[in-house]
C-alpha cells in the first residue's frame, strides 16, 4: 500500500470514527434538551436485607416492607386491618422527585375519623421538599417491577403514613387532597391509585391514577381483604413558563400568609432556579448545534480526503 493511499485510509477510518461520535453527541444531547424538567430525579436504591431500614418480606414472596418511622399501631389493638396512605411527587418526565423547587409548599390529606388517632393523619400533610423535613422522606416503593423484588423496581419513590391494628370491618376514609403553598401552582394533582389486598407494583402512577370520584375516597376491610393502601399522584405542571416574566420581577417576596395555589407569586429563589434551568437548557442546545457543525465539518474533509 502507497503512503497516499494509506494516509486516506487513515483519513476515511478517522473521519467514520468522528462521526459516529458526532452523532451519538447529537443524539444525547437532543434526548436531555427534550427532557425539560426543572427538577432532577431523586434517586435512592431500596433497603437490601440486612440494612437497617428493611423490615420483612412476605413467607410466600408476595410483599416486601421497609422500616417507615410513620408507621403506627393502634392501642388497643383491633384486629389485623392495616394500609397505607402514599404521596408521590413526580417531575415533568414522570421521575419521582423530594420538592427541591417548590419550598414552603404542603400537601393536605384529610383523613376520617378511623386513623385520628394516628400521630401523622387527621390531616396528613406533606411539606415540600421533603428531604429537609423528615426522616426517611421517601418510605416506599410502591411503582415498577424488578426480577429481584416481590414489589417496586427497587428505588424509593413515595411519602407514607402507615397504620395497624384496626378491625377487619373498619373502614378507612380520605378527602380530596389540596396542596398549598408558595409554589402550588406549579403542580398538577394528577389523581388517585388506590387498591386492596396485596399492593400491585406493576403499575405507571400516570397511567393508573383515577379521580378521586373513581376510587371512593376510601375502602372498607374484609376478611379476604384486610389490607389496602391510596397513593395520591402529584407531578410539576409541564405548562408553568421556565422563563421568568419581567412583569413580575419587582413584585415582592411572600408574607407570611401562605397563598393558595390560585394567588401564589414567584419569590426570588423560584426565579433563580427558573433562570438557572433556562441557561441550563440553553447550554444544551448551544452544545448539541456545536456537535452538528463539527460532525459537518469532519464529514465534508472526509469525502474530500476519499476523491483526492
Amino acid at each position: 500500500m502507497s503512503h497516499e493511499s494509506y494516509c486516506r485510509s487513515s483519513l476515511r477510518v478517522a473521519g467514520i470514527g468522528v462521526l459516529l461520535v458526532g452523532c451519538l453527541l447529537v443524539l444525547s444531547m437532543s434526548a436531555a434538551a427534550d427532557r425539560n424538567v426543572t427538577e432532577d430525579e431523586y434517586v435512592e436504591t431500596a433497603p437490601d436485607p440486612g440494612d437497617e431500614y428493611y423490615e420483612a418480606e412476605a413467607s410466600d414472596g408476595r410483599w416486601v416492607s421497609y422500616v417507615n418511622p410513620r408507621d403506627e399501631y393502634r392501642s388497643p389493638y383491633l384486629g389485623d386491618g392495616s394500609g397505607k396512605i402514599c404521596v408521590i411527587l413526580l417531575n415533568e418526565a414522570g421521575d419521582p422527585i423530594v420538592g427541591e423547587t417548590i419550598p414552603e409548599t404542603t400537601v393536605h390529606i384529610p383523613t376520617g375519623d378511623t386513623l385520628e388517632w394516628h400521630s401523622g393523619a387527621d390531616p396528613m400533610t406533606v411539606q415540600y421538599p421533603v428531604s429537609e423535613q423528615y426522616d426517611r422522606p421517601l418510605d416506599a416503593d410502591q411503582f415498577g417491577t424488578t426480577a429481584d423484588l416481590p414489589q417496586g423496581d427497587g428505588y424509593m419513590d413515595s411519602h407514607c403514613i402507615e397504620f395497624h391494628g384496626l378491625s377487619e370491618t373498619d373502614e378507612i376514609s380520605y378527602g380530596q387532597a389540596e396542596i398549598t403553598g408558595a409554589h402550588a401552582d406549579r403542580v398538577d394533582l394528577v389523581g388517585y391509585v388506590q387498591q386492596q389486598g396485596t399492593w400491585d407494583s406493576d403499575i405507571d402512577p400516570l397511567e393508573a391514577a383515577t379521580s378521586y370520584e373513581t376510587t371512593g375516597g376510601g375502602w372498607t376491610f374484609n376478611e379476604s381483604e384486610s389490607h389496602g393502601q391510596v397513593t395520591v399522584v402529584f407531578q410539576l405542571s409541564t405548562d408553568h413558563a421556565t422563563a421568568t416574566d419581567e412583569s413580575t420581577d419587582d413584585r415582592p417576596l411572600n408574607t407570611t400568609d401562605a397563598p393558595t395555589a390560585s394567588t401564589s407569586e414567584p419569590t426570588e429563589s423560584t426565579n433563580d432556579s427558573d433562570l438557572e434551568t433556562v441557561d441550563s437548557h440553553r447550554s444544551i442546545a448551544e452544545f448539541a448545534g456545536l456537535g452538528i457543525l463539527l460532525t459537518l465539518v469532519v464529514l465534508v474533509a472526509t469525502v474530500v480526503a476519499i476523491k483526492q
